[in-house]
């Protein structure tokens, strides 16, 4: 009796389908799968100017790099449009305008597998600002990219816990994830062993960031007094607007919008050094220098009257 041939096997293993199956559809690689479910290190979340926990771009595309290589993931920007773009005057004979930029964006992260097929993709949304720039050429690249890195960073945290996901659940890194049906440990724990995965220094700022993080000029408690050098202390967003109130010192027009930044942000309060050793904050140099501005304005009109 004639013997029957047995049909090839048909299966799919955590690497993908087998050469015998039909429609074969992409799939994540037992190495991938373990990097994803893994915990999201604390030395790759960073705080901002709020205290509230984030993650740097550069940073989402080196593990979008390591989870699925060289040209395994694109992005493309759906929207990039500008919200809003201000100018403020100079005040005084050859002062300058400066520039507030607003933009929006929507970006699409695009993953494959590791034939470069699509496994997915995903959308994220994103409004980023520029505040008080002399270069109006400045003030839109920041704004731009500052809406396109937070529109991928929100995109790619439907990759779970190792993209961010965690921070959601009141900034902590601990997993929120831990299980996925489609992917049980059988699928990649045995298959995969852990990757030998270099163990990196503590995530930091872009370079241009960096300046306002590592700190920003400090500014005398007295009256009609500039600020001085920089100094360590003060919070990040902070810094920031005594950076600004330097380069504006003399605008009382800006130091005001300066003064509603840093109560929108809750910092128009906080304690820092002043050049003289005493401890004063940032509402009251500004009302100190605005009142000086007003009093030397009003005696400029006086006299020409």
């Amino acid at each position: 009796m004639p013997q029957g041939i047995e049909a090839p096997a048909t299966s799919t293993t955590a690497e993908g389908p087998t050469s015998h199956t039909q429609n074969q559809v992409g799939r994540l690689t037992a190495p991938q799968l373990r990097l994803l479910h893994r915990a999201l290190d604390p030395k790759r979340v960073s705080k901002d100017d709020k205290n509230h926990a984030h993650m740097e771009a550069w940073d989402i595309k080196r593990y979008l790099l390591r989870v699925f290589g060289f040209a395994g993931y694109d992005t493309e920007n759906r929207e990039l449009s500008m919200v809003r773009e201000i100018e403020i005057p100079g005040q005084g004979q050859n002062a300058k305008s400066r520039w507030t930029v607003v933009y929006r964006a929507q970006v699409r992260l695009i993953v494959k597998d590791v034939t470069g097929r699509e496994l997915g993709h995903w959308d994220g949304e994103a409004v980023g600002d520029s505040y008080n720039q002399p270069k109006i050429g400045d003030a839109h690249d920041m704004a731009m990219k500052t809406a396109a890195s937070q529109a991928l960073k929100r995109a790619a945290t439907h990759l779970g816990d190792a993209f961010g996901l965690s921070l959601y659940n009141n900034g902590s890194p601990a997993p929120v994830v831990g299980f996925s049906a489609a992917h049980p440990p059988t699928e990649w724990e045995k298959v995969a062993e852990p990757l030998p995965e270099p163990e990196d220094p503590p995530v930091q700022p872009e370079q241009g960031a960096q300046a306002v993080a590592d700190g920003e000029p400090e500014v005398a408690a007295g009256q009609n007094a500039e600020p001085s050098e920089p100094v360590p202390g003060p919070s990040v967003h902070l810094a920031k607007l005594l950076r600004q109130a330097k380069e504006c010192w003399k605008n009382p027009i800006v130091l005001g919008q300066i003064k509603a930044d840093g109560e929108a942000h809750g910092v128009l309060d906080e304690e820092f050094p002043a050049r003289d050793g005493t401890v004063t904050t940032l509402r009251v140099v500004l009302d100190n220098q605005i009142a000086e501005l007003k009093a030397a304005q009003g005696a400029g009109e006086q006299r020409a009257a």
